[in-house]
């Protein structure tokens, strides 16, 4: 174990034991690295890592106080991968190749892998420019010149990280999973929004963790109702899409987000911010990891949405000790992402294919809302959210037509809804009249047609 982490599992140790009290203010850098014979580098680093894992928080000025109860001790345990930390450091060096001889290698060399047709291509496309193209697992966190240009891309939505800061993934669901892994023990209350992302509330559960819905409303999370349940249930983290919302497609106003990251820090939560249409939104849309400087905030982006849904791509970004963290657990999961995919992602966007293509993409979805909630409105369904600039509108139904038996029939003719239950924890009334419908097929006449014959009926 390293100082850092010998200094952090003292001071875990102390915070376990009650000798350390929630609120209480730890030694300053300073007296610390005089206790603990260290330097404050050491330290720095020891209190960073505690500050990613929630059990001490940062106040400007003042010091750094411990934010969190005596509990959770899984969290310690993935933090230092104790039960894998050989198997963790062989897969390192197979992924990152410090050595220069590697009998104790696992993978076929690429120099024998060269000449493959996938290889000839990749040198064809740009994509890398040495004769011997990487076709194996590339470096764990991802691969460096992906992860540059992104951080680069993340300043125009001041996000500012450096590529340190963040780790790639197979998608955002990939990314959930790996921060479910990582901080959520059985049993943990664990804030979401509802209605919300229905994958997500399977991710927890089999997590064994309890879920607490925090209703979204138009403009964001009900943010009083967010208060009440941190002090009913202390939960630590809190799953959110502040913009272009799945399921219903709207975003959440700036003065929101600046009181819902006051609650955040008050109150010690985690918010895990996903934010996998980002591209296709307009430059000055407001993110809580912009207003949160990734103190608080883990950010989440996707190319997945935006390039193919094929093309399985996504990013986790936040503090460096979080993202060690999670590559290990990468690591021990998954081995690594796709570094073909990523080259591929790299050589798209610094073409300059990519923004090109986006420019095309909102256009397309600016058309296609612009119908969908005309062709909508027109066979009398006018209680419509979400206009925002993603994929997504929520439609209410007239009262006393159900989402879930509307789904039922309309399956009989081959049609597909999403019901709004489906995103929803419990029994939701609003929910259980909507639905969410995708701007791209929802202007299709089948669909009109049976709908409108629905309402006909009902009415």
């Amino acid at each position: 174990m390293s100082r850092a982490g010998r200094v952090a599992d003292s001071i875990l140790k102390a915070i376990d034991e009650g000798r350390l009290q929630p609120g209480a203010r730890v030694a300053s850098i300073r007296e610390a690295a005089r206790q603990f014979g260290v330097s404050k580098n050491t330290i720095i680093d020891a209190y960073d890592r505690l500050t990613a894992m929630g059990y001490l928080e940062a106040k400007r000025g003042s010091g750094f106080f411990v934010s969190r109860p005596k509990s959770l001790k899984v969290v310690e345990k993935t933090e230092y991968v104790s039960e894998a930390v050989d198997t963790v450091s062989l897969l390192r060096e197979q992924l990152e190749g410090r050595f220069s001889v590697r009998a104790g290698d696992g993978r076929v060399p690429s120099s024998w892998t060269a000449g493959l047709e996938l290889a000839r291509r990749l040198r064809q496309r740009g994509g890398v420019h040495n004769d011997e193209v990487e076709i194996e697992y590339g470096q764990p966190q991802g691969y460096p010149a992906l992860r540059e240009l992104i951080a680069q891309t993340l300043v125009e939505r001041s996000v500012h990280v450096s590529a340190s800061q963040l780790l790639m993934t197979f998608g955002a669901n990939h990314a959930l999973d790996l921060i479910i892994r990582h901080f959520v023990a059985p049993g943990d209350s664990v804030l979401v929004e509802s209605p919300g992302y229905y994958p997500l509330f399977g991710k927890l559960r089999l997590a064994r963790a309890r879920l607490v819905g925090v209703t979204r409303r138009r403009d964001g999370p009900d943010l009083d109702q967010l208060e009440e349940h941190i002090r009913q249930y202390r939960p630590r983290l809190f799953f959110l899409q502040p913009n272009a919302h799945n399921p219903t497609g709207s975003s959440m106003s700036l003065s929101n987000m600046h009181r819902l990251v006051n609650i955040a820090n008050r109150h010690g939560v985690i918010l895990v911010e996903d934010d996998i249409f980002a591209d296709i939104l307009p430059r000055a849309t407001p993110r809580l990891a912009a207003l949160d400087g990734l103190e608080r905030v883990i950010y989440l982006g996707s190319f997945s949405k935006t390039m193919s849904t094929g093309l399985r791509c996504g990013f986790i970004a936040g503090s460096e000790s979080l993202i060690k963290v999670l590559t290990d657990i990468k690591m021990l999961t998954v081995v690594n992402s796709s570094a073909l995919t990523e080259m591929l992602v790299h050589d798209l966007m610094l073409r300059g294919r990519y923004r090109r293509h986006l420019k095309q993409l909102r256009e397309r979805i600016s058309k296609a809302t612009a119908i969908a909630v005309k062709e909508l409105s027109a066979i009398g369904l006018t209680d419509i959210q979400g206009s925002g600039g993603g994929l997504y509108l929520w439609v209410k139904l007239p009262p006393g037509m159900e989402a879930v038996s509307l789904a039922k029939r309309a399956s009989q003719y081959g049609i597909f809804i999403a019901p709004g239950p489906l995103f929803s924890l419990g029994q939701d009334e609003n929910s259980g009249r909507a639905m969410r419908v995708n701007i791209a097929h929802a202007a299709d006449h089948r669909l009109l047609e049976f709908l409108a014959r629905e309402l006909k009926y009902q009415g």
